[in-house]
């Protein structure tokens, strides 16, 4: 297994600069001393194929925030880039399109408002990732502060028929906790639908990648690869 093939690193971008949360609370956030973009060009450097983007500004808030850093993102990283966070309109999404982001992340807006949902992904087919985060078995919205009574499977399923590229399976109680992966979920969800499902969430070494390979198509690794757990060349603290 080539990790550079099957792990996206994640760049979570909080005023400017790279944190990363536990279990998703914005006030247990720890901060990392590298500039969004520099982060971007030493996994471009590292041979990386995809990055995850998220604009925390806008998941908290509503709408991104951040707009500048991932404009040099995407102007460093030649790979394919995923962002999210506060993408709840047509309007923003289609900006972040227009700056040549690959993929749109979006999980508030296709629970809140499908109709809007369906028109992005209508417009974009193949370039949206539905986001489903999972806390307690049932999806939350709203920067993950905001908990339904949707079954994640239930949601993946709605839309397995509409044109988007796939989704993102994040467990909110493991996010940024490194205490290791619960293959599961992913194997439940897995089972009800055909299209690409990205992992997230408790990644803490290489061994939850072997657990993970062949059961999804790809992980998104944060705090992992900062803390060294999953070494990147030309990545030092």
């Amino acid at each position: 297994m080539d990790i550079r093939n099957f792990v996206i690193p994640a760049i979570d971008i909080k005023e400017g600069r790279v944190i990363r949360l536990y279990r998703g609370e914005f006030e247990r956030a720890k901060v990392y001393p590298y500039v969004p973009e520099e982060l971007a060009r030493v996994f471009q450097d590292a041979g990386f194929k995809r990055i995850h983007v998220v604009d925390l500004d806008g998941a908290e808030g509503g709408k991104p925030k951040n707009l500048e850093h991932i404009r040099k993102i995407r102007s460093v990283f030649k790979g394919d880039v995923e962002v999210g966070g506060g993408v709840r309109s047509y309007k923003v999404a289609k900006t972040l399109f227009e700056e040549s982001i690959d993929y749109v992340v979006i999980g508030t807006l296709a629970l809140k408002n499908p109709e809007e949902f369906e028109r992005i992904v209508s417009d974009f087919p193949g370039r949206v990732i539905l986001s489903i985060d999972s806390k307690g078995g049932r999806v939350a919205v709203g920067g993950w502060k905001e908990e339904s009574s949707v079954a994640p499977e239930g949601l993946a399923k709605e839309y397995e028929g509409k044109p988007i590229w796939g989704y993102l399976y994040t467990i909110i109680e493991r996010d940024g906790s490194l205490e290791g992966v619960d293959v599961r979920p992913y194997k439940e969800i897995k089972s009800v639908v055909k299209k690409p499902v990205l992992a997230s969430g408790g990644v803490s070494s290489l061994e939850d990648l072997k657990r993970l390979y062949g059961v999804v198509e790809g992980v998104v690794v944060g705090k992992a690869i900062y803390e060294g757990r999953i070494p990147v060349k030309g990545l030092t603290l």
